[in-house]
Protein backbone atom coordinates (compact mmCIF):
# COMPACT_ATOMS: atom_id res chain seq x y z
CA UNK A 1 0.00 0.00 0.00
CA UNK A 2 1.44 3.35 -1.01
CA UNK A 3 0.95 6.59 0.93
CA UNK A 4 -1.99 7.72 -1.21
CA UNK A 5 -3.84 4.43 -0.71
CA UNK A 6 -3.18 4.60 3.02
CA UNK A 7 -4.66 8.09 3.31
CA UNK A 8 -7.68 7.04 1.23
CA UNK A 9 -8.24 3.98 3.40
CA UNK A 10 -8.28 6.08 6.56
CA UNK A 11 -11.41 7.61 5.08
CA UNK A 12 -11.80 10.70 7.27
CA UNK A 13 -10.34 13.71 8.94
CA UNK A 14 -9.13 12.06 12.17
CA UNK A 15 -6.93 9.50 10.45
CA UNK A 16 -5.36 11.92 7.99
CA UNK A 17 -4.85 14.55 10.68
CA UNK A 18 -3.10 12.02 12.92
CA UNK A 19 -0.87 10.91 10.08
CA UNK A 20 0.02 14.51 9.28
CA UNK A 21 0.74 15.27 12.92
CA UNK A 22 3.17 12.34 13.11
CA UNK A 23 4.86 13.58 9.96
CA UNK A 24 5.07 17.10 11.36
CA UNK A 25 3.15 18.49 8.38
CA UNK A 26 -0.02 20.53 8.01
CA UNK A 27 -2.81 18.29 6.76
CA UNK A 28 -4.53 19.09 3.50
CA UNK A 29 -8.31 19.11 3.93
CA UNK A 30 -9.98 15.80 3.09
CA UNK A 31 -12.83 17.70 1.45
CA UNK A 32 -11.33 19.82 -1.38
CA UNK A 33 -14.15 22.34 -0.93
CA UNK A 34 -13.61 22.68 2.83
CA UNK A 35 -13.12 26.32 3.93
CA UNK A 36 -9.47 27.38 4.04
CA UNK A 37 -7.85 30.16 5.99
CA UNK A 38 -6.86 33.16 3.86
CA UNK A 39 -3.30 34.48 3.84
CA UNK A 40 -4.39 37.43 6.02
CA UNK A 41 -7.65 38.76 7.49
CA UNK A 42 -10.19 39.22 4.71
CA UNK A 43 -12.72 41.97 4.17
CA UNK A 44 -14.86 39.86 1.80
CA UNK A 45 -15.96 36.25 2.08
CA UNK A 46 -17.54 35.89 -1.35
CA UNK A 47 -17.86 37.55 -4.75
CA UNK A 48 -20.80 38.29 -7.05
CA UNK A 49 -19.62 39.25 -10.53
CA UNK A 50 -22.28 40.94 -12.66
CA UNK A 51 -20.77 40.31 -16.07
CA UNK A 52 -22.07 42.62 -18.85
CA UNK A 53 -20.58 40.79 -21.80
CA UNK A 54 -20.01 42.82 -24.95
CA UNK A 55 -18.67 46.10 -23.56
CA UNK A 56 -20.96 48.76 -21.98
CA UNK A 57 -20.50 52.24 -23.43
CA UNK A 58 -18.83 54.43 -20.83
CA UNK A 59 -19.57 57.79 -22.49
CA UNK A 60 -23.28 56.94 -22.69
CA UNK A 61 -23.63 55.70 -19.10
CA UNK A 62 -21.14 57.06 -16.55
CA UNK A 63 -18.41 59.16 -18.22
CA UNK A 64 -19.92 62.44 -19.43
CA UNK A 65 -17.90 64.41 -21.97
CA UNK A 66 -19.30 67.87 -22.88
CA UNK A 67 -16.72 68.28 -25.64
CA UNK A 68 -17.84 65.06 -27.29
CA UNK A 69 -21.36 66.47 -27.34
CA UNK A 70 -20.23 69.89 -28.68
CA UNK A 71 -18.07 68.45 -31.44
CA UNK A 72 -20.46 65.69 -32.51
CA UNK A 73 -20.34 65.11 -36.25
CA UNK A 74 -16.75 66.35 -36.54
CA UNK A 75 -13.71 64.34 -37.53
CA UNK A 76 -11.97 62.41 -34.80
CA UNK A 77 -9.02 64.50 -33.51
CA UNK A 78 -6.88 61.56 -32.43
CA UNK A 79 -5.11 58.67 -34.10
CA UNK A 80 -6.83 55.27 -33.96
CA UNK A 81 -4.31 52.70 -35.19
CA UNK A 82 -2.76 51.56 -38.45
CA UNK A 83 -5.25 48.74 -38.88
CA UNK A 84 -8.16 51.18 -38.87
CA UNK A 85 -6.81 54.16 -40.80
CA UNK A 86 -10.09 54.51 -42.69
CA UNK A 87 -11.78 55.53 -39.45
CA UNK A 88 -9.63 58.63 -39.15
CA UNK A 89 -10.99 60.03 -42.41
CA UNK A 90 -14.56 58.80 -42.44
CA UNK A 91 -15.59 58.29 -38.82
CA UNK A 92 -17.32 61.08 -36.97
CA UNK A 93 -17.55 61.91 -33.30
CA UNK A 94 -20.79 60.70 -31.83
CA UNK A 95 -22.58 62.45 -28.96
CA UNK A 96 -23.93 60.65 -25.92
CA UNK A 97 -27.22 58.93 -26.65
CA UNK A 98 -28.75 59.98 -23.32
CA UNK A 99 -29.00 63.01 -21.04
CA UNK A 100 -26.59 63.41 -18.12
CA UNK A 101 -26.83 64.96 -14.67
CA UNK A 102 -24.78 64.81 -11.49
CA UNK A 103 -25.87 62.34 -8.84
CA UNK A 104 -25.17 61.89 -5.14
CA UNK A 105 -22.68 63.58 -2.85
CA UNK A 106 -19.82 62.22 -4.96
CA UNK A 107 -21.13 64.19 -7.95
CA UNK A 108 -20.90 61.38 -10.49
CA UNK A 109 -22.17 62.42 -13.89
CA UNK A 110 -24.61 59.71 -14.90
CA UNK A 111 -26.99 59.31 -17.81
CA UNK A 112 -30.74 58.88 -17.46
CA UNK A 113 -30.55 55.29 -18.77
CA UNK A 114 -30.29 53.76 -15.28
CA UNK A 115 -32.39 55.92 -12.90
CA UNK A 116 -32.64 53.26 -10.18
CA UNK A 117 -28.90 52.73 -9.98
CA UNK A 118 -28.49 56.53 -9.80
CA UNK A 119 -29.89 56.38 -6.27
CA UNK A 120 -26.95 54.19 -5.24
CA UNK A 121 -23.96 56.15 -6.57
CA UNK A 122 -22.71 57.11 -3.10
CA UNK A 123 -22.66 53.46 -2.02
CA UNK A 124 -20.46 52.39 -4.94
CA UNK A 125 -16.77 52.59 -5.79
CA UNK A 126 -16.25 53.73 -9.39
CA UNK A 127 -13.22 52.87 -11.51
CA UNK A 128 -13.37 55.12 -14.55
CA UNK A 129 -10.02 54.31 -16.15
CA UNK A 130 -10.03 50.55 -16.60
CA UNK A 131 -7.72 49.27 -19.36
CA UNK A 132 -7.15 45.93 -21.06
CA UNK A 133 -4.85 44.48 -23.72
CA UNK A 134 -7.18 43.42 -26.53
CA UNK A 135 -9.81 45.19 -28.68
CA UNK A 136 -11.43 41.85 -29.59
CA UNK A 137 -14.00 39.98 -27.52
CA UNK A 138 -12.17 36.63 -27.29
CA UNK A 139 -8.91 38.11 -26.01
CA UNK A 140 -10.45 40.70 -23.70
CA UNK A 141 -12.91 38.21 -22.17
CA UNK A 142 -10.19 35.59 -21.76
CA UNK A 143 -7.93 38.12 -20.04
CA UNK A 144 -10.63 39.26 -17.63
CA UNK A 145 -11.96 35.81 -16.83
CA UNK A 146 -8.64 33.93 -16.62
CA UNK A 147 -5.83 36.48 -16.40
CA UNK A 148 -4.31 35.34 -19.71
CA UNK A 149 -4.72 36.95 -23.10
CA UNK A 150 -3.38 34.10 -25.22
CA UNK A 151 -3.31 30.87 -23.25
CA UNK A 152 -5.91 28.61 -21.67
CA UNK A 153 -5.73 29.22 -17.94
CA UNK A 154 -7.99 28.57 -14.92
CA UNK A 155 -10.79 31.08 -14.44
CA UNK A 156 -10.86 33.63 -11.63
CA UNK A 157 -13.72 31.79 -9.92
CA UNK A 158 -11.72 28.56 -9.98
CA UNK A 159 -8.68 30.28 -8.47
CA UNK A 160 -10.75 31.81 -5.68
CA UNK A 161 -12.49 28.53 -4.84
CA UNK A 162 -9.14 26.72 -4.93
CA UNK A 163 -7.72 29.29 -2.51
CA UNK A 164 -10.61 29.50 -0.05
CA UNK A 165 -12.86 26.50 -0.55
CA UNK A 166 -16.54 27.15 0.05
CA UNK A 167 -18.78 27.82 3.04
CA UNK A 168 -21.35 25.16 2.14
CA UNK A 169 -20.16 21.69 1.14
CA UNK A 170 -23.64 20.83 -0.16
CA UNK A 171 -23.36 23.37 -2.97
CA UNK A 172 -20.66 24.12 -5.54
CA UNK A 173 -18.07 26.69 -4.59
CA UNK A 174 -18.32 28.42 -7.97
CA UNK A 175 -21.57 28.96 -9.88
CA UNK A 176 -21.99 30.75 -13.21
CA UNK A 177 -25.50 31.77 -14.27
CA UNK A 178 -26.38 31.97 -17.99
CA UNK A 179 -22.88 32.09 -19.50
CA UNK A 180 -22.21 32.50 -23.21
CA UNK A 181 -21.28 29.14 -24.73
CA UNK A 182 -21.07 29.99 -28.44
CA UNK A 183 -19.73 32.51 -30.96
CA UNK A 184 -16.40 34.31 -30.89
CA UNK A 185 -17.14 35.66 -27.41
CA UNK A 186 -18.45 32.54 -25.68
CA UNK A 187 -16.72 29.46 -24.29
CA UNK A 188 -16.96 27.06 -21.32
CA UNK A 189 -13.25 27.79 -20.83
CA UNK A 190 -14.26 31.11 -19.29
CA UNK A 191 -15.38 29.26 -16.15
CA UNK A 192 -13.08 26.26 -16.40
CA UNK A 193 -10.61 24.87 -13.88
CA UNK A 194 -8.14 23.85 -16.69
CA UNK A 195 -5.22 22.35 -14.70
CA UNK A 196 -6.60 23.05 -11.21
CA UNK A 197 -8.42 20.06 -9.65
CA UNK A 198 -11.74 19.45 -11.40
CA UNK A 199 -13.84 20.20 -8.31
CA UNK A 200 -12.96 23.91 -8.73
CA UNK A 201 -14.58 24.34 -12.15
CA UNK A 202 -17.68 26.50 -12.38
CA UNK A 203 -21.10 24.87 -12.18
CA UNK A 204 -23.28 26.22 -14.98
CA UNK A 205 -26.94 27.13 -14.49
CA UNK A 206 -28.60 27.66 -17.87
CA UNK A 207 -27.02 29.58 -20.72
CA UNK A 208 -27.39 32.92 -22.48
CA UNK A 209 -30.02 31.58 -24.89
CA UNK A 210 -32.37 30.21 -22.22
CA UNK A 211 -34.36 32.50 -19.89
CA UNK A 212 -33.83 31.50 -16.28
CA UNK A 213 -37.53 30.79 -15.72
CA UNK A 214 -37.49 28.27 -18.59
CA UNK A 215 -34.20 26.58 -17.75
CA UNK A 216 -34.12 23.26 -15.92
CA UNK A 217 -31.67 22.41 -13.21
CA UNK A 218 -29.82 19.20 -14.05
CA UNK A 219 -30.72 15.80 -12.66
CA UNK A 220 -30.56 15.84 -8.87
CA UNK A 221 -31.86 12.40 -8.10
CA UNK A 222 -35.09 10.46 -8.04
CA UNK A 223 -37.19 11.77 -5.16
CA UNK A 224 -39.23 8.57 -5.14
CA UNK A 225 -36.16 6.50 -4.27
CA UNK A 226 -35.14 6.29 -0.59
CA UNK A 227 -31.97 8.19 0.21
CA UNK A 228 -30.20 5.10 1.55
CA UNK A 229 -30.83 3.29 -1.74
CA UNK A 230 -29.56 6.27 -3.74
CA UNK A 231 -26.48 6.23 -1.54
CA UNK A 232 -25.95 2.52 -2.26
CA UNK A 233 -26.19 3.15 -6.00
CA UNK A 234 -23.63 5.94 -5.77
CA UNK A 235 -21.30 3.84 -3.60
CA UNK A 236 -21.33 1.12 -6.25
CA UNK A 237 -20.40 3.63 -8.95
CA UNK A 238 -17.72 5.20 -6.77
CA UNK A 239 -16.22 1.77 -5.97
CA UNK A 240 -15.87 1.14 -9.70
CA UNK A 241 -14.28 4.58 -10.17
CA UNK A 242 -11.80 3.94 -7.37
CA UNK A 243 -10.88 0.58 -8.87
CA UNK A 244 -10.16 2.34 -12.16
CA UNK A 245 -8.02 4.90 -10.36
CA UNK A 246 -6.08 2.20 -8.52
CA UNK A 247 -5.33 0.46 -11.79
CA UNK A 248 -4.39 3.64 -13.64
CA UNK A 249 -2.56 5.31 -10.76
CA UNK A 250 -3.13 8.94 -9.82
CA UNK A 251 -5.61 10.32 -12.33
CA UNK A 252 -7.01 13.82 -11.81
CA UNK A 253 -9.91 13.18 -14.19
CA UNK A 254 -11.16 10.13 -12.28
CA UNK A 255 -10.53 11.84 -8.96
CA UNK A 256 -12.49 14.86 -10.18
CA UNK A 257 -15.32 12.57 -11.27
CA UNK A 258 -15.47 10.96 -7.83
CA UNK A 259 -15.59 14.36 -6.14
CA UNK A 260 -18.23 15.66 -8.57
CA UNK A 261 -20.48 12.66 -7.93
CA UNK A 262 -20.22 13.19 -4.19
CA UNK A 263 -21.06 16.88 -4.56
CA UNK A 264 -24.01 16.08 -6.82
CA UNK A 265 -25.35 13.65 -4.20
CA UNK A 266 -25.07 16.26 -1.45
CA UNK A 267 -26.74 18.87 -3.68
CA UNK A 268 -29.92 16.77 -3.76
CA UNK A 269 -30.76 17.94 -0.25
CA UNK A 270 -30.12 21.67 -0.63
CA UNK A 271 -29.89 22.80 -4.26
CA UNK A 272 -33.59 22.52 -5.24
CA UNK A 273 -34.67 24.92 -2.50
CA UNK A 274 -31.78 27.31 -3.12
CA UNK A 275 -32.47 27.53 -6.84
CA UNK A 276 -36.20 28.18 -6.40
CA UNK A 277 -36.54 31.98 -6.35
CA UNK A 278 -40.33 31.68 -6.16
CA UNK A 279 -39.95 30.78 -2.50
CA UNK A 280 -39.22 34.47 -1.89
CA UNK A 281 -41.95 36.88 -0.81
CA UNK A 282 -43.92 38.84 -3.38
CA UNK A 283 -42.30 42.05 -2.13
CA UNK A 284 -38.80 40.64 -2.67
CA UNK A 285 -39.66 39.41 -6.15
CA UNK A 286 -41.05 42.84 -7.00
CA UNK A 287 -37.86 44.46 -5.71
CA UNK A 288 -35.92 42.53 -8.34
CA UNK A 289 -38.42 43.20 -11.12
CA UNK A 290 -39.61 39.59 -11.32
CA UNK A 291 -42.97 39.39 -13.06
CA UNK A 292 -42.23 42.30 -15.38
CA UNK A 293 -41.53 41.15 -18.94
CA UNK A 294 -38.60 43.57 -19.31
CA UNK A 295 -36.78 42.87 -16.04
CA UNK A 296 -37.94 39.34 -15.14
CA UNK A 297 -35.02 37.37 -16.62
CA UNK A 298 -32.18 39.41 -15.14
CA UNK A 299 -34.16 39.84 -11.93
CA UNK A 300 -34.33 36.07 -11.46
CA UNK A 301 -30.59 35.79 -12.07
CA UNK A 302 -29.82 38.47 -9.48
CA UNK A 303 -32.16 36.98 -6.89
CA UNK A 304 -30.65 33.55 -7.47
CA UNK A 305 -27.21 35.10 -6.96
CA UNK A 306 -28.31 36.52 -3.60
CA UNK A 307 -29.74 33.15 -2.54
CA UNK A 308 -26.51 31.39 -3.54
CA UNK A 309 -24.41 33.95 -1.66
CA UNK A 310 -26.63 33.57 1.41
CA UNK A 311 -26.27 29.79 1.15
CA UNK A 312 -22.47 29.99 1.25
CA UNK A 313 -21.36 29.79 -2.40
CA UNK A 314 -17.96 31.45 -2.70
CA UNK A 315 -18.04 32.91 -6.23
CA UNK A 316 -21.14 33.65 -8.32
CA UNK A 317 -21.16 35.06 -11.84
CA UNK A 318 -24.32 36.49 -13.39
CA UNK A 319 -24.01 37.01 -17.15
CA UNK A 320 -25.98 39.47 -19.29
CA UNK A 321 -25.11 39.22 -22.95
CA UNK A 322 -26.57 42.39 -24.42
CA UNK A 323 -23.87 45.03 -24.56
CA UNK A 324 -22.12 44.78 -27.95
CA UNK A 325 -23.74 47.79 -29.63
CA UNK A 326 -22.05 48.14 -33.01
CA UNK A 327 -25.22 49.61 -34.48
CA UNK A 328 -28.43 51.25 -33.32
CA UNK A 329 -26.85 51.99 -29.96
CA UNK A 330 -29.45 54.62 -29.09
CA UNK A 331 -32.17 51.97 -28.95
CA UNK A 332 -30.02 48.98 -28.00
CA UNK A 333 -28.24 50.52 -25.04
CA UNK A 334 -31.46 51.87 -23.59
CA UNK A 335 -33.00 48.41 -23.84
CA UNK A 336 -30.00 46.72 -22.20
CA UNK A 337 -29.84 49.28 -19.39
CA UNK A 338 -33.58 49.10 -18.69
CA UNK A 339 -33.47 45.30 -18.43
CA UNK A 340 -30.86 45.34 -15.66
CA UNK A 341 -31.43 48.66 -13.85
CA UNK A 342 -34.14 47.59 -11.41
CA UNK A 343 -32.80 44.05 -10.76
CA UNK A 344 -29.27 45.33 -10.19
CA UNK A 345 -30.44 48.02 -7.79
CA UNK A 346 -32.71 45.51 -6.06
CA UNK A 347 -29.77 43.16 -5.52
CA UNK A 348 -27.68 45.91 -3.91
CA UNK A 349 -30.62 46.95 -1.72
CA UNK A 350 -31.40 43.39 -0.67
CA UNK A 351 -27.79 42.49 0.12
CA UNK A 352 -27.45 45.58 2.28
CA UNK A 353 -30.74 44.99 4.11
CA UNK A 354 -29.71 41.42 4.97
CA UNK A 355 -26.23 42.40 6.14
CA UNK A 356 -24.65 40.43 3.30
CA UNK A 357 -23.01 43.46 1.69
CA UNK A 358 -20.71 43.70 4.71
CA UNK A 359 -18.78 40.63 3.57
CA UNK A 360 -19.77 40.29 -0.09
CA UNK A 361 -17.87 41.97 -2.92
CA UNK A 362 -20.12 42.93 -5.85
CA UNK A 363 -18.51 43.75 -9.21
CA UNK A 364 -20.27 45.22 -12.28
CA UNK A 365 -18.27 45.35 -15.50
CA UNK A 366 -17.79 44.27 -19.10
CA UNK A 367 -14.59 43.29 -20.90
CA UNK A 368 -13.87 46.75 -22.40
CA UNK A 369 -15.55 50.02 -23.38
CA UNK A 370 -16.73 51.67 -26.60
CA UNK A 371 -15.32 54.30 -28.98
CA UNK A 372 -16.36 57.97 -29.03
CA UNK A 373 -16.87 57.81 -32.80
CA UNK A 374 -19.63 56.28 -34.88
CA UNK A 375 -18.29 53.17 -36.59
CA UNK A 376 -20.89 53.23 -39.38
CA UNK A 377 -18.52 55.58 -41.29
CA UNK A 378 -21.12 58.03 -42.46
CA UNK A 379 -24.03 55.60 -42.59
CA UNK A 380 -27.61 56.34 -41.65
CA UNK A 381 -27.98 58.12 -38.32
CA UNK A 382 -30.40 55.54 -36.97
CA UNK A 383 -27.76 52.83 -37.57
CA UNK A 384 -25.08 54.61 -35.53
CA UNK A 385 -23.07 52.44 -33.15
CA UNK A 386 -19.74 52.31 -31.36
CA UNK A 387 -16.74 50.01 -31.83
CA UNK A 388 -14.64 48.23 -29.17
CA UNK A 389 -12.34 50.32 -27.00
CA UNK A 390 -9.69 48.63 -24.80
CA UNK A 391 -8.17 51.95 -23.68
CA UNK A 392 -10.78 52.86 -21.06
CA UNK A 393 -14.11 51.88 -19.58
CA UNK A 394 -16.08 52.42 -16.37
CA UNK A 395 -16.95 49.75 -13.84
CA UNK A 396 -17.99 49.75 -10.19
CA UNK A 397 -17.51 47.69 -7.05
CA UNK A 398 -19.68 47.58 -3.95
CA UNK A 399 -19.61 46.02 -0.53
CA UNK A 400 -16.88 44.55 1.58
CA UNK A 401 -13.61 46.41 1.75
CA UNK A 402 -14.09 49.16 -0.85
CA UNK A 403 -14.69 52.87 -0.31
CA UNK A 404 -18.17 54.21 -0.94
CA UNK A 405 -18.81 57.20 -3.18
CA UNK A 406 -15.28 57.14 -4.58
CA UNK A 407 -14.41 57.86 -8.20
CA UNK A 408 -10.94 56.74 -9.27
CA UNK A 409 -9.43 57.61 -12.63
CA UNK A 410 -10.02 60.06 -15.46
CA UNK A 411 -10.24 59.78 -19.22
CA UNK A 412 -9.49 62.32 -21.94
CA UNK A 413 -12.07 64.79 -23.24
CA UNK A 414 -13.61 62.19 -25.53
CA UNK A 415 -13.55 59.15 -23.19
CA UNK A 416 -11.16 57.57 -25.69
CA UNK A 417 -8.21 56.80 -23.40
CA UNK A 418 -7.44 56.74 -19.69
CA UNK A 419 -5.18 59.61 -18.61
CA UNK A 420 -4.91 59.07 -14.85
CA UNK A 421 -5.72 56.46 -12.25
CA UNK A 422 -5.45 53.62 -14.78
CA UNK A 423 -6.35 50.17 -13.46
CA UNK A 424 -5.33 47.21 -15.58
CA UNK A 425 -7.27 43.95 -15.42
CA UNK A 426 -4.28 42.34 -13.65
CA UNK A 427 -4.48 45.07 -10.98
CA UNK A 428 -8.20 44.45 -10.53
CA UNK A 429 -7.54 40.72 -10.08
CA UNK A 430 -4.85 41.43 -7.48
CA UNK A 431 -7.27 43.73 -5.64
CA UNK A 432 -10.15 41.24 -5.67
CA UNK A 433 -7.90 38.54 -4.22
CA UNK A 434 -6.58 41.00 -1.63
CA UNK A 435 -10.11 41.79 -0.45
CA UNK A 436 -10.63 38.05 -0.03
CA UNK A 437 -7.51 37.81 2.12
CA UNK A 438 -5.35 36.26 -0.62
CA UNK A 439 -1.93 37.44 -1.75
CA UNK A 440 -2.04 37.21 -5.53
CA UNK A 441 1.68 36.36 -5.64
CA UNK A 442 1.26 33.48 -3.18
CA UNK A 443 -1.91 31.91 -4.57
CA UNK A 444 -0.10 29.54 -6.93
CA UNK A 445 -0.46 26.07 -8.38
CA UNK A 446 2.43 24.00 -9.75
CA UNK A 447 1.77 22.58 -13.18
CA UNK A 448 4.27 21.26 -15.72
CA UNK A 449 7.15 22.37 -13.51
CA UNK A 450 6.01 25.97 -13.12
CA UNK A 451 4.08 27.87 -10.46
CA UNK A 452 1.06 29.52 -12.10
CA UNK A 453 -1.12 32.26 -10.65
CA UNK A 454 -4.14 34.31 -11.72
CA UNK A 455 -2.11 37.48 -12.28
CA UNK A 456 0.76 35.69 -14.08
CA UNK A 457 3.77 38.00 -13.41
CA UNK A 458 1.78 41.24 -13.17
CA UNK A 459 -0.68 43.06 -10.95
CA UNK A 460 -0.68 45.62 -8.14
CA UNK A 461 -3.35 46.01 -5.48
CA UNK A 462 -5.30 49.26 -6.02
CA UNK A 463 -4.84 50.54 -2.50
CA UNK A 464 -6.63 53.86 -3.15
CA UNK A 465 -10.04 52.17 -3.18
CA UNK A 466 -9.58 50.06 -0.04
CA UNK A 467 -11.62 51.13 2.97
Amino acid sequence: MNRRELLQSLGGGFGSLAFAAMAGLEAAPVDPLAPRKPHFPAKAKRVILLWMQGGPSQMDLFDYKPRLKREAGGKIPFSVNSAKERYEEKARLMPPVAEFSQKGQCGLWMSDLMPNLATKVDELCWLRAMVTDSPAHPGAIRLFQTGSLQFVRPSMGSWITYGLGTENRNLPGFVVISPMLYGDDGSPLHYSNVFLPAIYQGTRLGDARTPVKNSRIGYLGDASMPENLRRQHLDLIQARNRMDMEEAGANPEIEGLIQSYELAFRMQTEAPDTFDVMKESEATRELYGIGNDVTDNFGRKCLMARRLAEAGVRYIQVTDNGWDHHSKISQGLRKSATQIDKPLTGLLTDLKARGLLEDTLVIWTGEFGRTPYDQSLGGAREDAGRDHNPYCWTMFLAGAGVKQGMILGETDEYAWKAVSGQVHVHDLHATILHLLGLDHEKLTYRYNGRDFRLTDVYGNVVKQILS
